[in-house]
């Protein structure tokens, strides 16, 4: 089995103009330093439409794809928009940092110029697409129309005849609103026009895309507004229950997601067909699906709608292999990597073993003082070849953050497996990054800020927090050579180059 290595960096942490990474240049560009660096695997983060809070696991729908990502210069290119005009916006002055507000406010306004200058209804390209993706984009076009007819809000305030989804009520807006609804149409068009041919790119140059889905659909959503019957919700379409995590080590509270669960009696009746849909469709995006919350399928965490923390909520079993073996008879075999983190039980481990899809190890889990055996499961020599490592993911600290923010016990424990007691704290990110380069799992992917040696202030994420995540960026500088070839020698020293 072939030794292979990837880089984790989403989208919206690209280089380039406008305020936030998109499908520009500066993205094939980076796949072309992928490539040189000696790398197989780009792996990204979801790439829906994002909510309030800006999280892409939240999404106003898990079939659309975010408008941000649409390449504004490609647009100055077909005539539907000037470079002045897009140079005039305001997208704040930091290049490091996206401004969702700024995003919002001034890249949806260059949009809809787009749109009301491209004749898009006369295109049999477009028109294909509306075929084709007709099982959702109608409902989503329609969501997200209503949502601005309706300032915002959430469809769980909108007028009750709207938001039960009344026929007449639904034909009087689709009549209402046409012109907003083909606006959205217009925008998830160009965004999958555009991903396909820079998945195509990547693809030709020996680099695979890693994707990732999310267990969970956001509540405000196109997914269970219009499909309300697939989700654990009373007759007036209120959560019954929300998801999360148990109460840890790391959160005595436990986590609150809020998001709505899963009636998986009701999908296993219908053959799972939802899921499957889904599936499929992510399978067109990407090469690899990165699955979120793996252990959810093995046992789901309930919690009481109206809760405040997660401490009321308890265990349920969710479909297990079940899925996962429908998945294989309706699309056959697929890359799937398993996102089994957190506390994983022995019924987890075994779904893992089960599906046969290699699972998660983060090598920052393992010195945590808390399971400093030889056991801990994400030590390398516990490592199976069927195996993705990560020094960190995106919920992450850098290697370099973290290296401040443990304990001097852990520090120890490190220093130890290591066999290294004089490296200065700071400069063992390096032996810290080749431990997981070095280690046996078949697939190694390590965060570009590790490889750049930064610290939490370029961390992507920082779970159950708000304000300042997801905004971090590269600069076109910082992507130097030496950088370049640092990444490709540690790929060749530990047979991981493609």
């Amino acid at each position: 089995m072939a030794r292979e290595a990837g880089i984790l960096l989403p989208v919206t942490s690209l280089p380039g103009p406008y305020g936030i990474g998109c499908f520009s240049r500066h993205a094939y560009q980076f796949i072309d330093y992928l490539r040189d660096a000696g790398q197989s695997y780009w792996q990204i983060l979801p790439l829906g439409p994002t909510s309030y809070g800006d999280s892409p696991y939240q999404s106003f729908s898990t079939f659309a794809g975010n408008p941000y990502f649409i390449d504004l210069e490609s647009l100055i290119g077909e005539g539907v928009l000037t470079a002045a005009e897009c140079d005039a916006a305001d997208f704040g002055g930091d290049p490091t940092r996206v401004d969702y507000a700024l995003q919002h406010r001034f890249r949806y306004r260059l949009l809809r110029k787009a749109f009301s200058r491209s004749r898009i209804a006369e295109e049999p390209s477009y028109q294909r697409f509306l075929e084709q993706n007709r099982q959702w984009l109608p409902d989503y076009a329609l969501f997200m129309a209503l949502k601005s007819h309706f300032d915002g809000k959430s469809w769980l305030e909108w007028p009750e005849e709207i938001r039960f989804r009344d026929p007449d009520v639904l034909r009087q807006f689709q009549t209402e609103l046409q012109e907003e609804i083909e606006f959205h149409q217009y925008l998830q068009y160009q965004f999958f026009v555009q991903w396909s041919k820079l998945r195509e790119y990547a693809n030709g140059r020996g680099i695979r895309i890693i994707g990732d889905i999310p267990i969970y659909v956001a509540m405000d959503s196109a997914d269970v507004w219009a499909n309300p019957e697939l989700f654990q919700l009373d007759d007036r379409d209120i959560p019954v229950a929300v998801a999360g995590c148990p109460p840890d080590g790391f959160s005595a509270d436990g986590q609150l997601w809020g998001n709505p669960l899963y009636r998986w009696d009701y999908h296993r009746k219908n053959g799972y067909a939802w899921w499957m849909n889904r599936l499929e469709y992510c399978f067109r995006l990407y090469d690899v699906l990165r699955i979120d919350h793996f252990r959810g399928f093995d046992e789901y965490f309930s919690i009481p709608y109206g809760e405040k923390t997660a401490v009321n909520g308890h265990l349920e079993k969710g479909p297990g292999l079940e899925l996962f073996e429908t998945m294989r008879r309706c699309l056959g075999e697929r890359e799937v990597i398993a996102e089994d983190l957190g506390y994983v039980t022995d019924s987890v481990r075994q779904l893992v073993r089960d599906t046969g899809f290699p699972g998660m190890k983060v090598l920052e889990f393992a010195f945590d003082s808390r399971d400093s055996g030889s056991a801990n499961d994400y030590l390398p020599h516990n490592y199976p070849e069927n195996c993705v490592v990560y020094t960190g993911t995106h919920d992450n600290e850098t290697v370099a953050g973290w290296l401040t923010s443990i304990t001097q016990d852990e520090l120890r424990l490190l220093r130890e497996y290591l066999c290294d007691f004089y490296t200065p704290d700071q400069e063992l990110r390096q032996p810290f990054v080749s431990l997981a380069l070095a280690s046996c799992a078949r697939m190694c992917v390590i965060p570009l800020q590790d490889y750049l040696g930064y610290d939490n202030s370029c961390r992507i994420n920082q779970p159950s927090t708000v304000g300042s995540n997801w905004q971090w960026r590269v600069t076109e500088a910082e992507l130097t050579q030496t950088l370049q070839a640092s990444i490709l020698a540690a790929a060749v020293r530990y047979g991981r180059n493609h």
